[in-house]
């Protein structure tokens, strides 16, 4: 299935759009460097334009939402289809987040704008992931980036049920 269809966060991942242990002090250079992993992907047209959307829609509202996640996200014509990168950071971060808690789980999530539904139904999708305490402390120990995505995967499944 094709990322466009799919609202399921571990197909939109591949190991070279997740990191580690992400440097960063501030949220401006995290949601950079998540912007940063982008470069090359073949749907992104023109990663300056994403950039620009991802900042103009933090500055509208924080996309900290609580329990140590971090959802920067954007709609731009600079996307042909939905894409997304993951980062655990190296030390938590300042997100203006609504619980006042800072983030160390960031989902940075770009689509063009006729995706909108399939964008609101991943953002729903990783918030409800994000609730369950074991499978975000599962990602905090995550070594690699495969394990990321087959805990992700697990998650989903047991989403499914």
């Amino acid at each position: 299935m094709p990322p466009t269809q799919t609202t399921e966060i571990n197909q939109l991942l591949s190991p070279e759009r997740i990191r580690i242990g992400l440097p960063g002090s501030s949220k401006h250079e995290v949601i950079n460097a998540m912007v940063d992993m982008l470069r090359d992907h073949e749907a992104i047209d023109r990663l300056e334009a994403v950039r620009t959307a991802v900042f103009e829609r933090e500055e509208m509202m924080s996309t900290g939402v609580g329990k140590n996640l971090g959802l920067p996200h954007a709609k731009s014509e600079a996307a042909t289809e939905t894409v997304a990168a993951f980062a655990t950071t190296a030390e938590a971060v300042e997100f203006g987040a609504i619980d006042d808690q800072p983030v160390r789980l960031v989902l940075l999530l770009v689509g063009p704008e006729q995706d909108k539904s399939q964008h609101i139904k991943i953002l729903g999708r990783i918030s409800r992931l994000a609730s369950r305490d074991d499978l975000r402390d599962a990602l905090l120990q995550a070594t690699d980036a495969q394990k990321v995505i087959d805990i992700l995967s697990r998650g989903e499944k047991d989403l499914r049920g």
